[in-house]
């Protein structure tokens, strides 16, 4: 199923106008339930407050999962970043899918795998900067590339590209298979007759709750993968 995307031209590149709009409008709506619920502020926690508190203690679960809290704790407020900023992605195309002018507007910008691997490639950026600053360049280097073995060396480089592209592609695979059915649903079934429209309403409901379900593991994975070749990097024991 083809879709057509506003694309401008600046400096010979491209650049997808929806995904800068929804990437935008992430950010907006992952600021706004950051500053909502952090407001007032009580030592017994309520509503907002105790929502906030929980996705912070998940994420410093993940953490804890896999590293000390004195090196990982570091890294908390990237892993809630992360969680947040992915879940709220995945699910602003599951309710609805704009399109002005047979261009789309509007679809989870985690839907493209520029997107996903722009992301993974941050990720695996900061694992490297952050196992440099704190074990220094040849501790990092030798325990990274050259232990267990140093003839493993080809393989570790190769591991490096493998983990940066499965992080991408797995995360976008899943969210835009998502929305490729949820379309299907919405417009094939639905112009073959009223009946048949009527009916689609069912499977697309039942699909659109499976797809917050796999939106909100999806963030648990990235965010789980992210600490987990941050343990590989800034890690002694690894």
């Amino acid at each position: 199923m083809e879709e057509n995307f506003p694309i401008v031209h600046f400096l010979g590149l491209d650049f997808n106008l929806s995904n800068l709009v929804m990437i935008t409008v992430t950010c907006v709506i992952v600021l706004l339930i950051a500053i909502i619920c952090t407001r007032n502020l009580k030592r017994r926690p309520t509503g907002k407050q105790n929502f906030i508190e929980w996705v912070m203690d998940f994420v410093r679960g993940i953490i804890g999962s896999n590293m000390d809290w004195k090196t990982g704790g570091r890294f908390h407020v990237l892993g809630i970043t992360l969680i947040m900023f992915i879940f709220v992605a995945n699910m602003l195309g599951v309710v609805t899918s704009v399109a002005v002018h047979d261009e789309v507007w509007w679809r989870s910008p985690t839907a493209d795998p520029i997107v996903t691997l722009t992301l993974a490639i941050m990720i695996l950026a900061l694992t490297h900067y952050y196992g440099v600053k704190m074990r220094g360049f040849k501790h990092y280097f030798m325990g990274t590339y050259l232990s267990p073995m140093k003839f493993l060396f080809p393989l570790k480089v190769v591991e490096e590209f493998a983990n940066t592209l499965t992080l991408g592609l797995r995360l976008y695979g899943n969210i835009f298979a998502g929305e490729v059915l949820l379309s299907i649903i919405a417009t094939q079934l639905a112009h073959i007759n009223i009946f048949t429209g009527v009916l689609a309403i069912i499977p697309a409901l039942l699909w659109q709750g499976f797809s917050v379900f796999i939106g909100a593991i999806q963030a648990y994975i990235f965010t789980m993968l992210t600490m987990v070749y941050m343990s590989h990097k800034v890690s002694d024991e690894h």
